[in-house]
């Protein structure tokens, strides 16, 4: 694990030591310093996740640990605090509703800075020639990684607060459905993430029940080089984003950008660049595919999966209405569909998603109509 690589680069320098509830980094160079698990159970974590969490706090160095239970009560004092701190403001016009003002350099996903590490490169791209620039990945070699790991992450949350997440891909307890922990300093990420996936302390009782397989999710939204960043409100280091996979090891990493597209890791990085290696090795298929059920006037019911590239349509279409009189239509997902023949040889489908990510200004006039019908 590329984690436990870097772990092992820095054992000559610190300690970790851990009790329940409180972390204790020693370093020859600085004072013993406690870190409090300051909410949530520590003791809902199984031991993989103590020994992934251990991880994460000594090579990012974060002051206090925040343990997702997903629950409303957290949600308001997160809300509570990207409110003090001006990351979000409330729309007077609806309920529960919220604008995130970004830093202008940190608004889209980052394609040219993903990278997916295998130990070949034919493995995750294409090999072309060397004057070929490929169009369908980047890869990087295993010690390159480690060197931008080590690069970024190293103290990336010193002064803040690691926020540990739980959270499932797919309905709690599906067969199809996989387990992740994102860790991030990040409220706004914990918060978007209670939209788009599982989150709580169910995905941690399901976890006990499933030998302890998860996929490692790591984010920092960093600090730049020269430690100035530019909006408070909304910290991120666009020059050394980056965005990393490591397949054999279920493994995530993402550091410089808070936008949804490169911190919330259970969408692309999970739900399709890490989930079609794990749907690979056992036996089902996890694709970039709308999914719609249609009822005809006599009541016969069908399911659709449909595969458009970004921006070409998924979403208008997963969310149509219809015009033909007795035709009803439903939307299961409009992204991401993870499929797996039965038993009797039947495709089944699930969204592993649990809610909806759009820019607002393209979307928003076309799908208004349905969103604000009682779908949901």
């Amino acid at each position: 694990m590329l984690i436990n690589n870097v772990f092992k680069l820095m054992s000559s320098s610190f300690k970790l030591l851990n009790t329940p509830k409180v972390f204790y980094l020693i370093s020859p160079v600085t004072s013993r310093r406690a870190l409090s698990v300051q909410y949530g159970n520590y003791g809902l974590l199984t031991a993989g996740a103590k020994a992934y969490l251990n991880k994460c706090v000594h090579l990012c160095q974060p002051d206090r640990i925040h343990i997702c239970d997903g629950s409303e009560d957290e949600s308001k004092i997160l809300k509570e605090l990207m409110l003090t701190q001006g990351t979000i403001t409330p729309l007077k016009k609806y309920n529960n509703c919220w604008l995130a003002r970004t830093n202008p350099a940190d608004v889209a996903r980052v394609e040219s800075k993903t990278f997916i590490c295998t130990d070949r490169k034919e493995q995750a791209v294409p090999v072309t020639s060397t004057s070929t620039v490929g169009a369908l990945g980047n890869w990087i070699s295993q010690a390159d990684m480690e060197q931008a790991v080590q690069e970024r992450f190293p103290q990336s949350m010193r002064g803040r607060t690691m926020y540990v997440i739980p959270f499932s891909m797919g309905p709690v307890g599906s067969q199809l459905s996989k387990i992740g922990i994102e860790v991030t300093d990040s409220p706004y990420v914990v918060e978007s993430m209670k939209i788009m996936t599982r989150v709580g302390n169910q995905v941690l009782e399901k976890l006990q029940t499933k030998g302890d397989e998860f996929v490692k999710c790591l984010h920092s939204v960093g600090t730049p080089q020269d430690g100035i960043i530019t909006v408070p409100s909304w910290p991120c280091d666009p020059e050394r984003t980056i965005i990393l996979h490591k397949p054999d090891a279920n493994e995530i990493l993402s550091y410089g950008s808070g936008y949804g597209g490169n911190s919330l890791l259970g969408k692309k990085c999970f739900a399709l660049r890490i989930g079609s290696t794990i749907a690979k090795r056992e036996g089902w298929l996890a694709e970039h595919m709308l999914i719609l059920g249609i009822t005809n006037p006599k009541g016969r019911k069908i399911y659709i999966a449909a595969a458009f590239p970004s921006a070409c349509g998924k979403t208008n279409l997963a969310m149509m209405t219809p015009t033909l009189p007795g035709y009803k239509v439903e939307c299961v997902g409009d992204d991401i569909a993870w499929m797996k023949f039965d038993s009797e040889g039947v495709l089944r489908a699930i969204n592993p998603e649990n809610g909806f990510f759009w820019g607002c200004s393209r979307y928003f006039h076309v799908n208004q109509s349905y969103c604000n019908e009682d779908h949901f």
